[in-house]
C-alpha cells in the first residue's frame, strides 16, 4: 500500500510541475516526464524483482522448463518498457514514433513466443489422436 502511495504522489507532483512549466518553458515538461517515470519505475523494480524470485522458486520446484520462464519474463520486460518508450513519447505529442515502437516490440515479442507456441502446438499434437 506504501508503494502506490509514493508512485501517485510522484505522479501528481510531476503534473503539477509539468502543468507550471508548460506556462513559462514547455520544451522542459517532457523532462519532468521521463524523471517521474524513472521514478515509478524504480519503485516498481523491487516488487518486480519479488515476483521474479517467486517464479524462479516455482519453477525450481517443478517441472516448468526454465528457458520457457525466462521467455516469458523477457516478454514481460520488452512490454513494460515499450510501454514507458510510447508513453514518453505520446506525451511528447510523436504518436508516429509511439506507433513505430510498439509495432516493433510486437514483432520481436512473437518473435521470442515462437519456441514456447511450438512447444504448445507439439504437446497438443501429442494429445491429439
Amino acid at each position: 500500500m506504501e508503494e502506490i502511495i509514493k508512485i501517485i504522489g510522484i505522479g501528481l507532483i510531476a503534473l503539477v510541475i509539468i502543468i507550471i512549466l508548460k506556462q513559462y518553458k514547455p520544451e522542459y515538461a517532457i523532462y519532468v516526464s521521463i524523471i517521474a517515470g524513472i521514478f515509478i519505475l524504480f519503485l516498481a523494480i523491487e516488487k518486480i524483482t519479488g515476483i521474479i524470485n517467486l517464479l524462479q522458486s516455482i519453477s525450481e520446484k517443478t517441472y516448468i522448463n526454465k528457458t520457457f520462464l525466462t521467455i516469458l519474463l523477457k516478454i514481460t520486460g520488452i512490454a513494460f518498457l515499450t510501454e514507458f518508450a510510447v508513453s514518453v513519447c505520446s506525451d511528447a505529442g510523436e504518436k508516429a514514433i509511439a506507433s513505430k515502437i510498439e509495432i516493433g516490440s510486437k514483432v520481436i515479442i512473437i518473435t521470442m513466443s515462437i519456441p514456447i507456441i511450438t512447444s504448445l502446438l507439439e504437446l497438443i499434437m501429442e494429445i491429439l489422436p
